[in-house]
Formats: C-alpha cells, sequence, structure tokens
C-alpha cells in the first residue's frame, strides 16, 4: 500500500490528539477521520485539523470499513475498549500508553495484535531525538564501558495548584497511577532502551501533595472536562520515587513529579558507566553530555557526525534544532512504514512496550502502597503481587 492510500483515523482531538494528526499528514497519509467527545466537537476538530470528516464516536471510527489505521488518543479508560474494537475489526492500531490501565488487559491488547496480524504500536516518542540515539549507540557499542548506575528526573509543574484539574487525576478516568504511569513510563521506557537493561526489582514510595483539587479547572494546555467547581478529594499520586536493580548488575533512582514549580517538562536521564557517563536532558535535547575522569564532552546534534541509527533521525543539518514535535513526526512515519513496506523500523515501540510500561506501573503501585521492595516480572501475569 502506498502512504497516500492509507487512511487515518485519529480518536480523541485534545492535545496530543492534534500531535497525531500533524504527523499523520507529514508522513503522507490521508486523515480520513475524527472523533471526539460529541459529534459536535468532532466536526469543529475536523474544520480545525483538515480531516475529510467527522464521526459521531470514537467506537463508530474505529470500526469504519473505509478507516485502514486508528490513533486512540482518548482518556485513559477508554484506550483498551478502543484497541480491542479495532484490533477486532482489522485495523492497525496506535495507542497512547497507557495502553490499558492493567497490566492484564494490557497483554490481552498485545495477544489480540498478534494474532490479528496487525502492526500495533505506543508512541515512546523520546526514543526518536537523534541524540538518544546516539547515547544508545555508545553505551550499548561499549565506549562508556559497563553500565553501573541510572538516574534521573522527569518533572512537570502543570498540576502544581489545587486550581489545576485534569481528567487524568480522576482514577477512574485515567487509573489508579496518575504522574508514573503518564511521565515515569516515559523514562523507564527510555532509561532500558538507551542502556539495554531491563529492571528486575525496585521498591518504590507515592505521594499526593494536593489532597483535593478544584474540578472544571486546567492548565492551558489541557482539556479540564466537566466540573462544577468544587474541591474534589485526590487519590492518585503527584509524586513518585523509585529506586531499582537491573538485569545488568545495575542501581538506579528515578524521580517522578507533576508538581515541581517552573519544570515544564524536564526528562533527564544519566547513564553512569565503568569509563564514562552520559546524560540526556529532553528540554536540551540538541545536545548530550559525555563524562569522563578527566574530560567533559559536549556532542552536538550533527547528521555528519553522528552514528548511522542516529543520522537517520537527524532530519534537519547541524545548528538547526529539531524537537518534540519532530520526535513525533519521526515514530509515525515509522509505524507507517511498517503498515505500507513491510519494514521493520529499529527501535520502534511496539505493544509489547505498553504491556512493559504497565508491569512497571503495577509494581511501582504495589511497593508503594506495601512498602516492600517487588520483584518485576519479565512478562508473566502477576498474579503474585496481589
Amino acid at each position: 500500500m502506498r502512504r497516500s492510500d492509507l487512511r487515518v483515523g485519529i480518536a480523541g482531538t485534545g492535545f496530543i490528539g492534534a500531535v497525531h494528526a500533524r504527523s499523520a499528514r507529514l508522513a503522507g497519509a490521508q486523515l480520513a477521520g475524527v472523533a471526539a467527545s460529541s459529534e459536535a466537537s468532532a466536526q469543529a476538530a475536523a474544520a480545525r485539523l483538515g480531516a475529510q470528516r467527522a464521526y459521531p464516536s470514537a467506537g463508530a471510527l474505529v470500526e469504519a470499513p473505509e478507516i485502514d489505521v486508528v490513533h486512540i488518543c482518548t482518556p485513559n479508560h477508554l484506550h483498551a475498549p478502543l484497541a480491542r474494537a479495532a484490533l477486532a475489526a482489522g485495523k492497525h492500531v496506535v495507542c497512547e500508553k497507557p495502553l490499558a490501565t492493567g497490566a492484564d488487559e494490557a497483554r490481552a491488547l498485545r495477544d489480540a495484535a498478534s494474532a490479528a496480524g496487525r502492526h500495533a504500536a505506543v508512541p515512546f516518542v523520546y526514543r526518536y531525538y537523534p541524540t538518544v540515539r546516539e547515547a544508545r549507540e555508545r553505551v550499548r557499542g561499549g565506549q562508556l564501558g559497563a553500565v553501573h548506575l541510572l538516574h534521573g528526573t522527569y518533572l512537570q509543574d502543570w498540576l502544581l495548584s489545587a486550581e489545576d484539574h485534569n481528567w487524568r487525576v480522576d482514577e477512574a478516568l485515567g487509573g489508579a497511577s496518575r504522574a508514573f504511569a503518564d511521565i515515569g513510563s516515559h523514562w523507564c521506557d527510555l532509561a532500558e532502551f538507551v542502556s539495554g537493561h531491563r529492571i528486575v526489582r525496585l521498591s518504590a514510595r507515592t505521594s499526593t501533595t494536593v489532597p483535593e483539587r478544584r474540578e472544571g479547572r486546567a492548565h492551558a494546555a489541557f482539556a479540564a472536562g466537566e466540573g462544577d467547581g468544587a474541591l474534589r478529594a485526590v487519590a492518585t499520586e503527584d509524586v513518585a520515587l523509585v529506586q531499582f536493580e537491573t538485569d545488568g548488575g545495575a542501581m538506579g533512582s528515578l524521580v517522578v513529579s507533576q508538581v515541581s514549580a517552573g519544570r515544564k517538562n524536564r526528562l533527564w536521564l544519566e547513564v553512569d558507566a565503568a569509563q564514562g557517563s552520559v546524560a540526556f536532558d529532553q528540554e536540551d535535547p540538541e545536545t548530550l553530555w559525555f563524562g569522563r575522569r578527566a574530560t567533559t564532552t559536549l556532542v552536538r546534534r550533527d547528521p555528519a557526525t553522528l552514528s548511522a541509527p542516529a543520522a537517520r533521525l537527524a532530519t534537519l543539518p547541524a545548528g538547526h534544532p529539531q524537537g518534540y514535535a519532530d520526535c513525533f513526526d519521526l515514530f509515525v512515519a515509522d509505524v507507517y512504514a511498517a503498515i505500507c513496506d513491510d519494514a521493520a523500523p529499529d527501535g520502534l515501540p511496539r505493544f509489547d512496550d505498553g504491556v512493559r510500561a504497565a508491569h512497571l506501573t503495577e509494581c511501582v503501585m504495589v511497593s508503594a502502597r506495601e512498602q516492600r521492595w517487588v520483584d518485576v516480572p519479565a512478562g508473566e501475569p502477576l498474579e503474585a503481587l496481589r
């Protein structure tokens, strides 16, 4: 199938849905339709995003015979039922994380995609920074020696105040975990992707620092949903602290927060190894920091000097910054290459990676609740944790 013949449907047209729609168009596909929280909202979104038509509901879109690929960008509680319906209807699926609000459901979706023979991807798009790929190549190529420590943070401030609200705060819509499932899962995916290590054991603590929030208010970039303005109790976490061990003998630590004033989207990862260290800062993604005992070096994103896997993603010359939207464009282009060209792009995050994130999230929540170390299953059911 040619890219220009690929018919894409977007379920959910908020901030991230608009990002998906842009990337689909830039990849050369047809934006065949959108669905939103209501038919009127879908019609407005179709006009805004340049879609061919508006569907009355997300359910109608995922089952429509004229759609080839469904992008699921709805609130979390709808991910699993919509992905399941799309796969049953023979669609390829791109589903925002979390793939499901529980690990069992995530595994069922992965198995359904495999049984249907459909391509199914999860947008862990930070993998698509060229500097991330360069770090991965150097770490996995042994240039820094054996990895012994992984550490970092993912800090935001968009839910700092009791006046800040969003559907993610509601456990019924977003799931039992908020901060870790929403952004901590991204950090863990990146740490494992770069290092080649897998987290096998962890201890976690969580905190809800804003115990009540006012419904109907929101950060400007995100929809709040409906609400009467009353203060409501919050059960999901604002902060998560995780320490862990890996299958490669390394130790690690992670701080996750959505209440760190002044931090907008600071995903920072450092890998410390026997002969050197490397650090990546998502808010300064054009540069990698490399450290050795006698020297420190800043490596700029330059396709002329990067390794081949990194240079593939460097679509602009050095000095012309690439950012988050470019990562999304590259991710979607890789998904469509898999669908249309039967390609196997290196590093494409699939439903297996969504299952991995669900496993880690469940282990973090069990550890925090029971205040104990938890072994992370390699992919088997998690009954032993419950």
